[in-house]
């Protein structure tokens, strides 16, 4: 049957898809729109399952705050190309799902893929029809909520990729509300303080810290071994550096073999002997300064001409106002 070009635009107009898979669609449907769109909902499944695997790390992450500031959202739409993230319809389906997962504040990511939007489909059909459209995975990468006292939200408005919710114990002004978004925006921190930072991450740091002690106590050691037999620890800290060096001349067989040796025998004889107090206080200064660099409280803060850190800057617009809560998202980290 002879498709006309009003119906693939009336039916472009309808989908959003492709004026050529709107075309397939209608001769494949006979002329019928229903059973057309929904061969167009039937491809963007098939889209969606082949580039399963596909990473989506392009899109659009939106933090929201409603009327009240006690409830937030932060949600993100991923796609595979900036070009595809840029497009009207994605951006216009990303906002949808943010005030959606506003409105309803369902209990997590699965939840959010059954609600409804205003055009009648659950946001995880939106989000496969949109694949459909585009030949590209679309995927919900991120659903997170807070509530609190006084919320306030952050978008980076310049690839739209990073969003930050932060949340007080009490109402601030949203000078401070925004401007303490924006250093979790861009610092990214681990948690609000030392004392409610994640077990798990407390335990690798210091794992890390006593290592990193072990081995700089060792190599010192090798080190001043080397240089009392008249080698530079520069040339022979790595086989292959000692291996280069001796081709080169800087280093005669002898002294390679030398300082293999030295090596191995400084090495294990300072692991043997390493005081495990001095190890424990050394790691100890190690994962104050990773708290100071990574909680929120502690980090300096980014938004003023100051030396300050930000539990301090807060409490210098409000004594009595503190975070207690808050989440960040970026597609590209």
């Amino acid at each position: 049957m002879e498709i006309k070009a009003i119906d693939v635009k009336k039916l472009r107009d309808l989908t959003s898809a492709g004026m050529m898979d709107c075309k397939k669609a209608l001769i494949e449907a006979e002329g019928d729109f229903e059973r057309a769109k929904e061969i167009i909902r039937e491809k963007g499944k098939l889209v969606a399952e082949k580039r399963a695997d596909r990473t989506t790390s392009e899109g659009k992450s939106i933090a929201l705050v409603d009327a009240s500031g006690k409830k937030a959202v932060v949600v993100a739409l991923g796609c595979e190309t900036d070009f595809v993230a840029k497009n009207a319809d994605f951006q216009a389906l990303a906002d949808q799902i943010a005030q959606v997962a506003l409105n309803e504040f369902p209990a997590d990511a699965a939840a959010l893929l059954a609600c409804t939007l205003p055009s009648g489909q659950t946001v995880e059909a939106a989000i496969t029809e949109q694949t459909g459209k585009t030949g590209e995975k679309h995927s919900l990468v991120n659903y997170q909520t807070a509530t609190a006292e006084y919320l306030h939200a952050y978008n980076h408005v310049i690839n739209g990729k990073l969003s930050a919710v932060v949340g007080f114990n009490k109402v601030v002004p949203a000078e401070l509300g925004k401007g303490v978004a924006m250093q979790v925006a861009s610092m990214k921190p681990v948690s609000v303080s030392a004392a409610d930072c994640p077990a798990e991450v407390v335990e690798q740091e210091k794992t890390v810290a006593i290592q990193k002690t072990k081995e700089e106590q060792i190599q010192r050691a090798v080190d001043v071994a080397l240089k009392k037999a008249g080698i530079n620890p520069a040339h022979v800290d790595s086989e292959a550096h000692i291996e280069s060096n001796t081709a080169k001349g800087w280093l005669t067989p002898e002294q390679a073999e030398q300082a293999r040796q030295i090596i191995k025998t400084e090495s294990e004889k300072k692991a043997a002997s390493l005081n495990p107090q001095m190890i424990e206080q050394i790691a100890n200064g190690r994962v104050a300064k990773f708290f100071k660099e990574n909680t929120l409280e502690e980090q300096e803060y980014q938004m003023s001409d100051q030396k300050i850190s930000v539990k301090d800057y807060i409490k210098s617009v409000d004594p009595e106002a503190k975070v207690v809560v808050f989440k960040r998202f970026s597609l590209s980290d």
